[in-house]
């Protein structure tokens, strides 16, 4: 077995030249933990063969895999420790003492077990910490990291960073937003193409670029108090090539390594399908998604124990709101119900969105909680995404008029919601960083995405929005992605357009930015819109027509995707009006008297109106 050519021979210099004891990982833990019997990685040189001791720590046992340079230490932590720095001593096999190592044990904060997570109650916003704002230029280019900043490359480094996330939380609150999920945010020291944060140099440090775990930390708190939680994206396939690790494998079987780079097939299906062959499964899961991401084996038991205690000291240290978890289904399949189970063990409340990118809902549904599979296997995941709605209503609304409605497709998507275990815990979206943005995907026609939008914030599930989608951002000239991840307008202080403030933007994005807000706020303040049950009709003659209801809460949605106006006959939807004879809508304020029977819609309208008696 053998590393592929990529991992660079200085690379291998990195893990050789210490000399003595140098960080243990976790840097720190907390007292009154469910986890209270950690695993610590200890970094040094020939410290194989070394015990820990403490006088005021537990320490179980000393172990080491093949590499001479690492030491796995577990230890206990009773819920009676003091607070603080607590002292490592590490001994040589002649019991004489080489060196030391500090511990931080903490104080958790009131309640800490039992946080509240993000629901589809939130709206949350997406974004990518290097394209959005420019807060401290002085952080753009930092010794040590290979990558300096250039705007003008667009799979460059623009600069973003965690400051200019943080005094722009006042514009989250302002359009609506209850929730941030940023990017990765830890250290991708790579040569090239790092600002999306995906290929990780460092799973405790946060890029030195965006700025400190101190300011992340800030910005969490900050963040918090104005009720906006963070959700931190997290990726357990997958590290960089320069990882520290790459340099020096804690063991052989660290990675998932091949004869010559072997790229997984993609094929989400062999993962279920009956009739797989065992490489094809193999191939699909230990494959690499690219050279320069090698592939974690989660079955090494230790890097398994690693990933989960990184997990859950991130939660803790930044009081997270939630976890995205990337590329979901390529890591090893115990290991993520090992995951899953570990983080919801410490935090019952806590969610955890998985990506699972495919259309078919089945192979969607399989990875949700509370659901009845064709196996004994449950992954714990609390929420998936649903890419399935997003190319149903993508396709719907652009779809040809054909014998029966193009809306169908919207409809016949969530038809299939009787496969999932939780329907408002399905993370919807109008698109995200992956793929090309809402506008572009509907050719920029503005009646369109306002229709979209619509949907999308009265639709059930948890919402998540890209950022910039409230002004309309494009990618019309190239579908690649940093330029779908173009830089926010108004993050730098050169930009000419600023969305901040408004100056510069066009009219119609000034009305879309507007829509977009009152539909936000609209969603967070009902109960029926966020949380309610779904009700809904076939499309006829490209119009949908469904409901939200949450006890005596009902809001009915006219989607009419016609360039004329129609007169829709109310006698049909009976049991959704539930003998409503008026409705306010809620973009107008307009009060309707439904008891003529008909309700007319405009050409290319999307009512929102709340019923009542």
């Amino acid at each position: 077995m053998k590393l592929y050519s990529t991992l660079s021979i200085l690379l291998f210099s990195l893990g050789l030249n210490a000399q003595k004891l140098e960080k243990i990982e976790p840097p720190s833990w907390w007292k009154g933990m469910t986890l209270d019997t950690v695993e610590f990685m200890v970094y040094g040189s020939g410290i194989d063969q070394l015990k820990a001791q403490s006088k005021t720590l537990h320490v179980i046992k000393s172990e080491s895999l093949t590499s001479p340079d690492y030491l796995f230490v577990t230890i206990h932590i009773p819920s009676d420790i003091l607070v603080g720095q607590h002292k490592l001593t590490f001994t040589n096999i002649k019991g004489k003492r080489v060196g030391s190592l500090l511990l931080e044990i903490q104080e958790r904060r009131p309640q800490s077990s039992e946080r509240k997570s993000f629901s589809s109650a939130d709206n949350i916003y997406l974004l990518m910490p290097d394209r959005f704002c420019n807060g401290n230029s002085a952080n753009d280019n930092v010794k040590g990291m290979l990558e300096t900043t250039n705007r003008i490359l667009k799979g460059g480094r623009h600069g973003g960073d965690l400051e200019g996330i943080e005094k722009h939380l006042e514009y989250f609150k302002d359009i609506g937003m209850t929730a941030l999920w940023l990017n990765p945010v830890l250290e991708n020291n790579m040569p090239e193409y790092s600002y999306h944060g995906y290929a990780m140099t460092d799973l405790y440090k946060v890029d030195a670029r965006y700025g400190s775990n101190e300011e992340y930390q800030q910005l969490s708190s900050r963040a918090k108090q104005m009720g906006i939680g963070i959700i931190m994206d997290q990726v357990a396939n997958h590290i960089g090539s320069y990882h520290p690790w790459i340099a020096n494998l804690p063991s052989g079987d660290w990675l998932n390594q091949w004869e010559e780079f072997t790229p997984t097939n993609h094929m989400k299906v062999s993962r279920f399908d009956p009739h797989s062959a065992a490489i094809d499964q193999k191939v699909f899961h230990d494959g690499w998604f690219v050279s320069t991401m090698p592939d974690l084996n989660q079955r090494q038991p230790k890097l398994a124990k690693y990933l989960i205690q990184n997990s859950i000291w991130w939660i803790e240290y930044a009081d997270l709101y939630g976890i995205r978890m990337d590329t979901w289904s390529y890591p090893d399949k115990q290991f993520l119900a090992d995951w899953t189970k570990g983080i919801l063990t410490e935090y019952p409340n806590f969610n955890i969105v998985g990506e699972e990118w495919v259309s078919d809902p089945s192979l969607i549904s399989y990875w949700q909680s509370n659901v009845i599979r064709g196996d004994d296997y449950d992954s714990y995941l609390p929420s998936i995404m649903d890419f399935p709605l997003q190319s149903a209503v993508t396709e719907g609304l652009k779809g040809e008029t054909a014998w029966r409605s193009s809306m169908v497709k919207i409809y016949e998507s969530l038809a299939n919601d009787y496969m999932y275990g939780n329907l408002n815990n399905i993370m919807i979206f109008p698109d995200n960083h992956d793929m090309s943005r809402i506008y572009t995907q509907l050719d920029e026609d503005f009646d369109l995405w306002k229709m979209a939008m619509s949907i999308y914030f009265t639709m059930r599930g948890t919402l998540q929005v890209f950022y910039g989608t409230e002004i309309l951002m494009s990618n019309k000239e190239s579908s690649d992605h940093g330029i779908i991840r173009s830089d926010f307008p108004g993050g730098w202080p050169s930009d000419k357009i600023n969305a901040f403030s408004g100056n510069g933007l066009s009219t119609q994005q000034l009305e879309g930015l507007e829509w977009f807000k009152k539909l936000a706020h609209l969603r967070k303040n009902s109960m029926a819109l966020n949380s309610g049950e779904l009700l809904h009709y076939i499309p006829e003659n490209e119009v949908y027509v469904y409901f939200r209801s949450f006890e005596q809460e009902r809001v009915m949605v006219v989607a009419n995707r016609n360039s004329n106006g129609k007169s829709i006959e109310l006698v049909r939807f009976s049991e959704g009006l539930h003998e409503s004879k008026s409705a306010e809508n809620l973009i107008t304020g307009e009060h309707i008297q439904l008891g003529t029977g008909v309700l007319e819609v405009g050409p290319m309208e999307t009512l929102i109106l709340s019923l009542s008696k």
